[in-house]
C-alpha cells in the first residue's frame, strides 16, 4: 500500500485561549505533553497578553485584534438574564434570579444602557427569545474586524479542530464563528463546576467537553439545542496536579521554605473573592480567635492564609496584623497582567505550593469554595462557614445565599462538608477534626466523584481521546 505524505501528517489542533482562565488547566499541567505523545500537532491560539512562546516555549498564534461589537456586552447581559428567567419559569425555582447582578442606573449612559437592557429582557424572556438573542450576538460579532482577522489566521494555518478552553468568554465568540463558517469543528470545555446552571455558556460549539456525567445532564437540561452526541465526559485537568507525586515536598522542607513552625499544626484559611464573601475577613478573624483559645488549652496551632488569587482588597490586613503570631500569609503564585479578574494568571509554581499546602495542613476552612475538592483529594476535611456576621447590613450580600445555589444540590449529603452554622461552634468543630472525631472526607469523596468525575487522574488523556474522535468524525 502506498502511503501519501498527507496520511502521515499529524492532526493539527488549535488550543484556544480567549482569556487567561484556561492557562492553569491547559498550559501548566501535562495536557500538552500528553497530546504530543499521542501524535497531535499542537498550536496555542492565544487571545491573551501572556506569551506562551516567550514564557513556556510553546508554539502559538497570537490574536492581536480584540475588537468586539459595542452592543455585544449589552446583548450578552440580556442573554444571561433571559436564560435565567427561562430556567426560573421552566423549573419553577426562584434560585435563578439570585444569580443576577443588579443593573447599573448611575449616570445617564449607564441608565440608558440598563433601560435598553431591561426592554430587551422583557421582549425576549422565552426559549424562542434566547435563540433570537444568541443569533443577534452572532450577527454582531460576525460584523467585527476580529471575525475577519481570525478567519484569515485559520485559512493560513488550517487547523483540524479548535479546542476552546472555556465556554464563558465573550472574546471567543467571533473567533469560533470564523472557525464554524470555515467548516472547522469547534469544541468548548465547560470551565467550572457551577457554570452551567448560572447561564454562563456564552458560546455555541459543535461539541462540548464536560467534567462528569452530572455536568453532562446539566448541559442537556439547560441547553436543549445541545444533543447528547455532542458531549464528551472527560474530567478536568484542574485537579490532576494533586496526583503529581513529583510536586510533593517533605514537611520539613515545606516548613523551612515558608518560615513555618515545624512544631505547629496548621489550618488553611482559603480566602474568597469580595463578591462571594464580602465579609470574609471576619471569618478569618473567627478562626484566629478559635485557634488562640485552643492554644491556651494545650494545642499548638497556626493558620496559613491563602488569599483568593483575584482579590486585591486590603480587607484582611487588620486581622492578619492583629494575629501575626498565628497567621502566616502564603499568597498564591499568580501574576496580574491586566486590570480584569481574568487577566490575573497563575504561574506553574503555584501547583507545587497548593499541593503542599493541602498536604501539610490539617484541613481547610472557607466560604463555599471548590477548595473542598482540592483538600479531599489529599484526604483532608473542610469547614464551610454558614452563619451571618454582625457586620452584615443592607447592601452587603449574605453568604448563606451561596449554599442555596444549584451546584450545592449535588452534595450527596450535608456531611460532604463540615458546616459551621454558629460562630460559637467553630472552636469545637476545629478540635473535633484535630482529634479525628469529625471529618467530611468519606462523603466529600463521593461529592468529588460526582463533580470531578470517575477518573480524575486521566482527564487530559480523555480530552485528547475526545478531540481525536471529533476529528475522525469529520
Amino acid at each position: 500500500m502506498l502511503f501519501t505524505e498527507e496520511f502521515y501528517m499529524k492532526k493539527k489542533v488549535f488550543v484556544f485561549f480567549p482569556d487567561g482562565v484556561g492557562l492553569r488547566n491547559f498550559a501548566f499541567t501535562n495536557f500538552k505533553s500528553i497530546g504530543e505523545q499521542k501524535g497531535f500537532d499542537i498550536t496555542y491560539w492565544n487571545n491573551t497578553v501572556f506569551s506562551l512562546k516567550d514564557n513556556l516555549g510553546f508554539k502559538e498564534v497570537k490574536i492581536t485584534d480584540h475588537s468586539q461589537h459595542p452592543l455585544t456586552s449589552i446583548y450578552s447581559r440580556v442573554r444571561k438574564r433571559v436564560e435565567l428567567n427561562v430556567s426560573r419559569d421552566k423549573f419553577k425555582d426562584n434560585v435563578y434570579p439570585t444569580y443576577k447582578f443588579p443593573l447599573n442606573y448611575k449616570g445617564l449612559k449607564n441608565a440608558l444602557k440598563s433601560t435598553y437592557t431591561s426592554i430587551l429582557i422583557g421582549l425576549n424572556s422565552s426559549e424562542k427569545g434566547v435563540k433570537k438573542i444568541r443569533n443577534k450576538i452572532n450577527e454582531l460579532e460576525r460584523s467585527t474586524s476580529k471575525y475577519n482577522y481570525c478567519k484569515a489566521q485559520l485559512l493560513e494555518h488550517k487547523p483540524d479542530v479548535i479546542f476552546c478552553t472555556t465556554q464563558r468568554a465573550s472574546q471567543s465568540i467571533s473567533a469560533l464563528l470564523a472557525a464554524k463558517d470555515l467548516g472547522i469543528p469547534t469544541v468548548a470545555f465547560v470551565y467550572s463546576w457551577d457554570n452551567v446552571p448560572k447561564a454562563m455558556q456564552v458560546v455555541e460549539t459543535d461539541y462540548y467537553v464536560v467534567w462528569s456525567n452530572h455536568m453532562k445532564r446539566e448541559v442537556l437540561q439547560y441547553y436543549p439545542f445541545v444533543k447528547e452526541k455532542q458531549i464528551f465526559v472527560t474530567g478536568t485537568p484542574q485537579f490532576e496536579p494533586h496526583y503529581y507525586q513529583e510536586l510533593k515536598e517533605t514537611r520539613a522542607d515545606f516548613f523551612k521554605a515558608h518560615n513555618l513552625d515545624i512544631n505547629k499544626k496548621y489550618i488553611c484559611y482559603s480566602g474568597d473573592d469580595q463578591t462571594t464573601s464580602p465579609l470574609d475577613q471576619y471569618y478569618l478573624e473567627d478562626l484566629a480567635n478559635a485557634v488562640r483559645s485552643l492554644n491556651t488549652k494545650g494545642e499548638n496551632l497556626g493558620i496559613i492564609y491563602r488569599k483568593c488569587p483575584v482579590d486585591f482588597t486590603t480587607r484582611y490586613n487588620a486581622v492578619i496584623t492583629a494575629n501575626k503570631d498565628i497567621i502566616t500569609v502564603l499568597d498564591p503564585i499568580w501574576k496580574p497582567i491586566g486590570k480584569q479578574w481574568n487577566q490575573v494568571l497563575p504561574e506553574k509554581a503555584d501547583f507545587k505550593m497548593l499541593y503542599n499546602v493541602c498536604e501539610h495542613t490539617e484541613f481547610v476552612t472557607n466560604v463555599c469554595s471548590s477548595t473542598v475538592f482540592d483538600f479531599v483529594a489529599h484526604n483532608k476535611p473542610c469547614i464551610y462557614y454558614n452563619y451571618e456576621q454582625p457586620q452584615l447590613k443592607k447592601g452587603i450580600r449574605d453568604i448563606g445565599q451561596n449554599y442555596k445555589y444549584v451546584h450545592f444540590r449535588s452534595m450527596p449529603s450535608k456531611e460532604a462538608a463540615v458546616f459551621c452554622e454558629n460562630k460559637n461552634d467553630l472552636e469545637g468543630l476545629v478540635k473535633q477534626i484535630l482529634d479525628g472525631k469529625l471529618s467530611n472526607v468519606t462523603e466529600g469523596k463521593k461529592w468529588y466523584k460526582t463533580i470531578v468525575g470517575e477518573t480524575p487522574t486521566q482527564a487530559s488523556e480523555k480530552i485528547w481521546e475526545a478531540i481525536d474522535k471529533i476529528i475522525t468524525l469529520q
